[in-house]
């Protein structure tokens, strides 16, 4: 069995002096996959775009090390399967040793990596918010890339424009017939047989009703996949989560809705009946294939908006996390640290006092009030 892909090795001697000859099989296997997915797509999966191989090779050891310490203190024995908690364990144990602030910020990266990996593996959607943030600025956990509120109005007001097409009856026939053809390659059916049902479907209300409910509630990907419609309470403007479907599993939470998103969301909810493939789902969303949408849908989808408004992404790590990294933001900034706990359903006010901080427009407001 190969023992490096492209010079990276994948069973350091710790690793292989701790394991049995089945294990150690295993576990190469394990690592021999991962790590050409890495090098391969790993960092752009719908692009095929992977990792610098230094990238790689760091993380890679990290890896191992995290593993090791997984097995010899969480697991009770050999496992391919870290979880969420187990990376919280680690990251709490990382932070009482005498590692530098990158060495521990690289343990994390290697761990969100993992966990892409596993879902694109699975075909599942671990959401993963660390315990401990060691990606900071100065002692701060203030996300990098987060959105602006003028970013955050152009992608409300891109998401009603993107994927529309114009009323059936304001065109000429001459235009109408190369919508028809547009819609034709869009839905993967036959020119001749688009009807008025495909041009309403063109203009569906399901992505604002994505956008708009995520912009207010800072919903997480995992959120969106288990949002139901006993959730969404369009009268009062809110959205009750149960316990049972909360990302953490601590409590109900009542989440406040603009009560322009919940018109949006109203729309979409009468007209996804209409749709025979929600007959047998509760779901709110669900995607062309028909499963829950997860973190990879959703980026796709906040990449295809970003592009409608025209917000640059070169040179920023643009995730579906940075809308909700701006709710949290700008609510602490607006309403303070309760009211964004509140929103984000956050159990800890440390968890939540990351987003208290002043926005960069703030700070420049403040610098031309300074002179």
């Amino acid at each position: 069995m190969t023992e490096h892909v492209d010079g990276v090795v994948l069973v350091p001697e710790k690793s292989e002096e701790y394991l049995n000859q089945r294990q150690l099989l295993d576990y190469r296997s394990h690592r021999e996959k991962l790590v050409k997915w890495c090098l391969s797509i790993g960092k752009d999966p719908e692009k095929a775009e992977g990792y610098a191989h230094s990238t790689v090779r760091t993380r890679s050891y990290r890896l191992d090390r995290i593993y090791r310490w997984v097995w010899q203190n969480q697991s009770g024995g050999y496992t391919l399967e870290i979880t969420p908690n187990h990376a919280d364990e680690f990251l709490k144990h990382l932070a009482y040793q005498e590692h530098s602030k990158t060495f521990k910020a690289s343990c994390q990266k290697a761990l969100k990596m993992l966990f892409n990996y596993q879902n694109w593996q699975h075909d599942r959607d671990i959401d993963w918010d660390p315990v401990i943030n060691f990606n900071q600025y100065n002692g701060t956990s203030q996300p990098r890339d987060f959105l602006t509120r003028d970013e955050r109005r152009k992608i409300r007001e891109a998401s009603l424009e993107h994927g529309s097409v114009p009323h059936y009856n304001s065109v000429t026939p001459e235009e109408r017939d190369k919508w028809k053809a547009h819609l034709a390659q869009r839905f993967g059916k036959p020119k001749k047989e688009i009807g008025m049902d495909d041009w309403e479907r063109a203009n569906s209300w399901k992505e604002p009703s994505i956008i708009w409910t995520a912009m207010d509630a800072g919903l997480r990907p995992v959120e969106v996949g288990r949002a139901t419609l006993d959730w969404v309470d369009t009268e009062n403007s809110l959205l009750r989560i149960p316990r049972e479907d909360s990302s953490k599993n601590t409590e109900n939470w009542t989440v406040s809705l603009l009560d322009r998103t919940s018109n949006i969301l109203e729309k979409w909810i009468q007209e996804r009946s209409q749709y025979p493939k929600y007959s047998d789902s509760d779901r709110i969303w669900l995607t062309r294939n028909n499963n829950p949408y997860s973190t990879q849908s959703l980026n796709y989808l906040l990449n295809r908006i970003c592009k409608t408004a025209n917000i640059p992404k070169q040179d920023r790590d643009l995730t579906w996390y940075s809308i909700r990294h701006s709710v949290g933001t700008y609510m602490a900034r607006e309403e303070g640290l309760a009211a964004a706990q509140a929103q984000l359903r956050h159990k800890s006010e440390k968890t939540t006092m990351k987003y208290d901080q002043a926005p960069i427009e703030d700070r420049k407001n403040a610098l031309n009030k300074m002179g």
